[in-house]
This record gives structure tokens, C-alpha cells and sequence, in this order.
């Protein structure tokens, strides 16, 4: 090791170098590409004749009821989507230290993070409801067909593991990864929190002006409540049930407020 007090300098700025690109690599395979064409998705519907509050969007195509293979190829989308999460706890880990247990993604508390995570589902997912219903009434909120419910066997299973993969990818990625890069980039807390709420809202910018802000509010909270508890699994508990209430619990939102919730025609 040299002696000299300079010596190290190029050797931090390589470690740095390398960090952003980890981070620009991670980011393409997953929320930064999603993000990317959403935004892009969002521009085309502002360039649309049709008003933005009379368009509609899907979030979890159906499966064709005749074809199995359709219905294969959507599990195994889901089942592959799950590869992004996975390379990040892989990069999150260190010799001697899990991954899962350094963002607290563990059954450790499990009793405790299901507390936590149904406080926060009141605290996020009822006022993100109302400010969807707002956004619909404003017409500045794209209509969201977000679950075509039928009565095949696999529309749940596929629904279900649809929400648990938003929730994993979301919270692990924009949170457990994210938090721990820009940290040893030497980012400050609240900068985090902001930039990472930020990018939660470009990932939702297909379906308007409304989930964007709901989306950074949310991103700002779960960021914050993971700076102070310091674990992710409340995070996706929360997450994974208030997408499963949307996903599942839609149509029936959609029977009785048509007028809001009803697939645009």
C-alpha cells in the first residue's frame, strides 16, 4: 500500500464509477426502463385528441381462457420479472452479512412488520384511492382497467403473484438497493428520499397527473418509515396487499361506482 496521501483518491473515484454504473445497469433491467415508458407512455396520451380523462389503461392484461400457453407465458413472465430483484439482494450482499437480513426483508419480527405494514396500507392506500377518484373526476387520472376478473382458475394465482412482484420489485429496488447505493455515494438522507420518490412517480406516469403525486407521497413515506425502522419487509406487505385490494377488488369498485371506476368506453 503506498504511503502517499493521494494514493487512495483514484482508487475512490473508480469504486464511485463503478457504483453508478451498477446502479444505471440495475435500474435499465428494471423500475429505470418501466419508468422510462411510462413517461413515454404518458407524453403520447397528452398528445392524443382524446382527453386524458377519458382514456384508459390495463395493468394485468387477461389470459386467453381457450389458450393454455397464454396463460403459461404470463406465469412465467411474472416468474421471470422476479430476476431484477434478485440481481439486486445478489449485489446487496457481503461476505459474512445476508442481504435480506441488512434491508430487513426476514421473518424476524414478522409480527411487528404485519402491524407496521397494515398502518401503513391505511395511511397510503385509502387516501391514494380517493386521490385516484379525484384524478378520474378531473379527468387529469387515466382510466385503469387494473384487473380483468373472470372465473378461471389461474386469474387470482396470476393476480396475487402479480401484486406480490410490485411489491418486491418496487420496495427492494427503489428502497433496500437504491437507499444503500446512493448512501455510499454520499447522498444525504432526505435527497434519497426525494430522488427515489421521484423515480416512483415516473414508474406510474402511464396513468396520469393523479397516481404520479400519489406515487411520490407514497415514495416519500415508505422512504422515510425505512429510514427510521430500517426494514423493507413492512414496505412490501403493505405494498403487496394495497396492489392485491386493486388488482382483486376492482370490479367490484367498478359495479358500484361506474361513473370512476368503470372501463372508459
Amino acid at each position: 500500500m503506498s504511503n502517499f496521501p493521494g494514493a487512495e483518491l483514484p482508487r475512490f473515484r473508480e469504486h464511485r464509477t463503478r457504483l453508478w454504473w451498477e446502479i444505471a445497469i440495475v435500474l435499465a433491467l428494471s423500475v429505470g426502463r418501466s419508468a422510462l415508458y411510462s413517461v413515454l407512455s404518458l407524453v403520447q396520451a397528452l398528445t392524443r385528441d382524446q382527453a386524458l380523462g377519458d382514456q384508459s389503461t390495463s395493468l394485468n392484461p387477461g389470459a386467453n381462457a381457450q389458450q393454455f400457453w397464454d396463460v403459461l407465458y404470463q406465469f412465467l413472465g411474472q416468474a421471470f420479472a422476479l430476476a431484477p430483484i434478485a440481481l439486486a439482494v445478489y449485489l446487496l450482499w457481503e461476505p459474512g452479512v445476508s442481504a435480506f437480513r441488512r434491508i430487513g426483508l426476514d421473518f424476524r419480527v414478522f409480527g411487528k412488520d404485519l402491524g407496521a405494514g397494515i398502518l401503513l396500507i391505511v395511511v397510503i392506500g385509502v387516501p391514494g384511492l380517493g386521490l385516484y377518484a379525484a384524478g378520474r373526476a378531473l379527468g387529469i387520472t387515466v382510466q385503469v382497467d387494473a384487473s380483468p376478473l373472470d372465473g378461471s382458475w389461474w386469474t387470482i394465482p396470476l393476480l396475487l403473484l402479480a401484486a406480490l412482484r410490485a411489491g418486491l420489485t418496487e420496495e427492494i429496488i427503489f428502497i433496500g438497493y437504491l437507499f444503500d447505493r446512493l448512501r455510499r455515494l454520499g447522498w444525504s438522507t432526505w435527497t434519497i428520499i426525494l430522488s427515489t420518490a421521484a423515480l416512483r412517480g415516473a414508474y406510474h406516469a402511464y396513468q396520469g397527473w393523479g397516481p404520479i403525486a400519489g406515487n411520490i407521497a407514497m415514495g416519500v413515506v415508505f422512504g422515510w418509515v425505512y429510514h427510521r425502522w430500517g426494514r423493507v419487509m413492512p414496505l412490501v406487505i403493505a405494498h403487496t396487499v394495497i396492489d392485491v385490494i386493486a388488482f382483486v377488488g376492482y370490479p367490484l369498485a367498478a359495479a358500484w361506482w361506474p361513473g370512476v371506476f368503470a372501463p372508459a368506453s
